[in-house]
């Protein structure tokens, strides 16, 4: 399966990026490095996971953090990479 990562997915990941790195120089590389591999994953097990406000939700191994995706045709559409501390009213929103 291809996997097409949107712009506000990619917006997120720049976000927990610059958060991680504010904490330890490394650590954001570390958190992309780990967010793509869990990202990358979804060409084997694309569709197995929960549905949580009308996206797929597949949690990352690492970090404190969600992938939201559906699946299009052929391909895996990532629409947001969210942090799971955040309010669940706020999470919604976002992802409606």
């Amino acid at each position: 399966m291809k996997i097409e990562i949107l712009d506000a997915a990619i917006d997120d990941l720049v976000e927990g990026f610059n958060f991680y790195e504010s904490k330890s120089r490394g650590l954001g590389d570390y958190f992309l490095d780990s967010l793509f591999s869990d990202i990358e994953s979804l060409q084997l097990n694309a569709g197995v996971h929960a549905i949580y406000f009308g996206h797929h939700r597949s949690l990352s191994k690492r970090f404190p953090f969600a992938i939201y995706y559906r699946i299009h045709r052929s391909s895996v559409r990532v629409f947001a990479v969210l942090d799971c501390r955040r309010n669940p009213s706020w999470i919604r929103k976002r992802l409606i």
